[in-house]
């Protein structure tokens, strides 16, 4: 065997980048469960002081610190052997209510990788993983990681790239938020307009009861219902809007979902479905983007679809074409992108 040494050392220096990312994974959602990352941007630290500060013992916060400053997450001054963060570092890693909020992409994919046996399983047999069946952990981590794009975009950007949605959600629009999870993206939509009366649906039982919590717990409980229905069984007609979130692509008959759709929308009623960002073509998805996409697909997305009747498995990486032609055989008529992020592409689709 040939083995040509600089590509091999070149391979060996991804391979030291990954195997580092993927230890680390787990000292994130550590600093995410004890605050670590919001104590830290207090002020600068030494181990000593921030297990004072923390209530942490010491030995675990000097091999944690210094892990996070080798990964860039925390800075390190030789000098005090103090620890500190940056105000980029703060303003990704602290607020979990913030635009950005790193550390819930790693709850996410540990609750993901907890399902490896499965999966592999699921690879021998051609059979499906549900989303029900992972770890909980994996519905919390989800709205972590997705909730911030929607906080940042939704109102500012998504929203007004739609033809007359604001409109309509500011006079009092009747909207249906399909694929809810949590609920995380209802709520948003139900604080920005007050006037909006909206559904959200779910066909996950126990994340519904957290969606429900939630919206008590903002104070929209009045006007945001939930129900257990999948989204080719949600109810309610007449709807302004209907909404479905990084969920289309999951779902194992997105056919007959986009045809309940089709039939639940009022007649100038506008299908918001937002999507991960990515292009047609798989040669066009060879960059980080894609591989984060692909690998949470093959764990998540792709199991999901097929675990469910219907026969489709779109995966997380479905392109554009792929999505236009389900909501076009499902009857619609006007399909365009509306607006984009480097993680999501959002889709206008009316009758």
């Amino acid at each position: 065997m040939a083995v040509d040494e600089g590509r091999l050392m070149d391979l060996l220096g991804k391979f030291v980048g990954d195997m580092g990312a993927t230890a680390a994974a787990g000292n994130v959602v550590v600093g995410h469960r004890l605050g670590l990352y919001a104590a830290l941007a207090q002020g600068p630290a030494t181990p000593e002081e921030f297990a004072g500060r923390t209530g942490c013992h010491p030995r675990y916060l000097t091999e944690w610190l210094r892990g996070q400053a080798a990964g860039g997450y925390v800075e390190y001054d030789a000098a005090t052997g103090a620890f500190s963060m940056t105000e980029e570092q703060a303003f990704a890693l602290t607020d979990p209510n913030g635009p950005v909020y790193l550390p819930g992409a790693f709850v996410l994919a540990l609750a993901m990788l907890r399902s490896e046996p499965a999966i592999t399983q699921a690879f021998r047999t051609g059979e499906g993983v549900g989303w029900h069946e992972h770890h909980e952990d994996l519905f919390i981590g989800t709205e972590l990681f997705f909730r911030p794009g929607y906080l940042a975009n939704l109102t500012t950007n998504w929203l007004p790239a739609l033809d007359g949605v604001v409109d309509k959600l500011i006079d009092g629009a009747a909207v249906a938020d399909i694929g809810c999870g949590l609920g995380a993206s209802t709520v948003l939509l139900a604080q920005a307009y007050p006037r909006a009366r909206l559904v959200g649906s779910d066909y996950h039982g126990p994340s519904i009861e957290r969606a429900r919590k939630a919206a008590a717990e903002a104070g929209v409980a009045s006007r945001v219902g939930f129900e257990e229905a999948s989204a080719q069984t949600f109810t309610g007609t007449g709807y302004d809007l209907v909404t479905s979130f990084d969920c289309l692509h999951d779902m194992g008959d997105p056919l007959g979902a986009a045809q309940h759709v089709r039939g639940a929308l009022a007649d100038d009623g506008t299908w918001m479905v937002v999507e991960p960002a990515a292009a047609d073509r798989p040669e066009d998805n060879m960059n980080p983007v894609g591989r984060l996409y692909y690998s949470a697909s093959t764990f998540l997305c792709v199991p999901n679809g097929l675990s469910q009747p219907g026969g489709y498995a779109l995966g997380a990486q479905a392109g554009e074409a792929a999505i236009r032609q389900v909501a076009t055989d499902a009857g619609f008529t006007r399909f365009r992108r509306a607006a984009e992020t480097p993680f999501n592409h959002v889709y206008e689709i009316r009758p």
